[in-house]
Formats: structure tokens, C-alpha cells, sequence
């Protein structure tokens, strides 16, 4: 079970202070393509799981290829499932373009089978959902690594700021202290940011 702390943050500018107080702690910033896939008969959705393929760089030089499930997310802390493994970038970018090579590529894939195993992709195996883009700044804090998220949606842009925890509430605690300190406007993430793609609105 993956938890992670989910705040998220109104605007731009509320978004580039927060940026600018957390730069000293700066480790990497990541530009990120996440293209999502249900069976075409919506075996997984219908499960309450999905299957992802998330690009790196603009360049596509690396991708991953992950099955979430059984989201819970409540008062900014997010829980779910969480299978991901190495998946070749240019076999990703066809799987695009065309779906059937997902279905095509489980012989070579554990996780691919056992999304067959587990959900019952038929015949017709996967269609492609579309997707969103993330520019993420990772930050090293105080013990805590920190994701600062841009989330790019067809219709507008959502900010957010993350991390994985072994302890959420007590985490979370520590982080909304850090943000009210500095007077960073938040509220508790209630939606993920696939939930908010599939919406197709930005979260009120």
C-alpha cells in the first residue's frame, strides 16, 4: 500500500512561493508524460484500478509502466495500490498509437500478465484513455521527500504538493505547520490527479 500526503495549492503564484522557499532543497525537476489505459470492455475502471505509462523527459528516454488500484484518498492523505516496472520507451510510444500492442507485449511484461490474470483483459484487449503532463520539482526536507507538481490538463493546470510517508498524519502536520508559517494557501487534495483528468474539470 502506497500513502502519500496530498495538498493542494490554488494558483500559480501560490505555487512559484512555494517553489522559490523550497529551492535551497532542490534535488532534481522532472518533466513527465502520464498516458492512462482501461480494457476495452473497462475490466480494470470497473475494478477500480488503472494502468499507466509514464514518459520521462521530453525526449522520452525512459518509461514506466505502473497498475494503480483501489484509490482511497481522504483529509489530503492518499492510499492505494501500486505494481510498476521498466517498459521500453519506443514499444510505450507505439502502445500509444496503438493500444493492441499492450496485449501484444504481455508475453514480455509480469505486470501485463498479471493485469490479464487479475482483471480478465479480453480479446480486445486495451484502449488508451489520453492523459496529462507533470513538471515535478523533487525536494529533500527536513527528512521528507517532496514533490511540487504542476499537473497540465487539456483544461487548465493544477498544483499540488506531495510526499510518500510511513507516518501521514503526523507528516502532514509538519507540512501544513511549514505552510501556514510562510502563508501558503492550501487545501487537502480530495481528488487524484487521474480522477481530476477523468473529470475533466479542475478540482473547485
Amino acid at each position: 500500500m502506497e500513502v502519500e500526503v496530498k495538498l493542494r495549492l490554488p494558483d500559480a503564484s501560490t505555487h512559484q512561493k512555494l517553489s522559490d522557499l523550497l529551492s535551497p532543497f532542490h534535488l532534481e525537476t522532472l518533466i513527465q508524460e502520464n498516458i492512462f489505459f482501461d480494457g476495452s470492455n473497462s475490466e480494470l475502471s470497473s475494478n477500480r484500478a488503472i494502468l499507466r505509462l509514464r514518459f520521462y523527459d521530453v525526449a522520452s528516454r525512459s518509461c514506466v509502466l505502473s497498475l494503480k488500484a483501489k484509490p482511497l484518498i481522504s483529509h489530503g492523505v492518499s492510499r492505494f495500490l501500486e505494481l510498476e516496472e521498466p517498459f521500453d520507451p519506443v514499444l510505450g510510444r507505439a502502445c500509444v498509437a496503438e493500444p493492441w500492442r499492450l496485449k501484444a507485449a504481455v508475453s514480455s511484461s509480469t505486470l501485463l500478465k498479471h493485469v490479464r490474470e487479475q482483471f480478465g483483459v479480453g480479446e480486445q484487449g486495451f484502449v488508451c484513455l489520453g492523459g496529462f503532463r507533470n513538471v515535478t520539482g523533487v525536494y529533500e526536507w527536513k527528512g521528507l521527500k517532496l514533490e511540487l507538481d504542476e499537473s497540465n490538463f487539456d483544461f487548465g493546470t493544477c498544483y499540488e504538493l506531495e510526499c510518500e510517508s510511513l507516518n501521514p498524519e503526523n507528516d502532514k502536520k509538519v507540512l501544513e505547520r511549514f505552510l501556514e508559517e510562510n502563508g501558503i494557501r492550501y487545501k487537502y487534495s480530495e481528488v487524484s490527479k487521474f480522477g481530476v483528468f477523468k473529470s475533466g474539470k479542475l478540482p473547485d
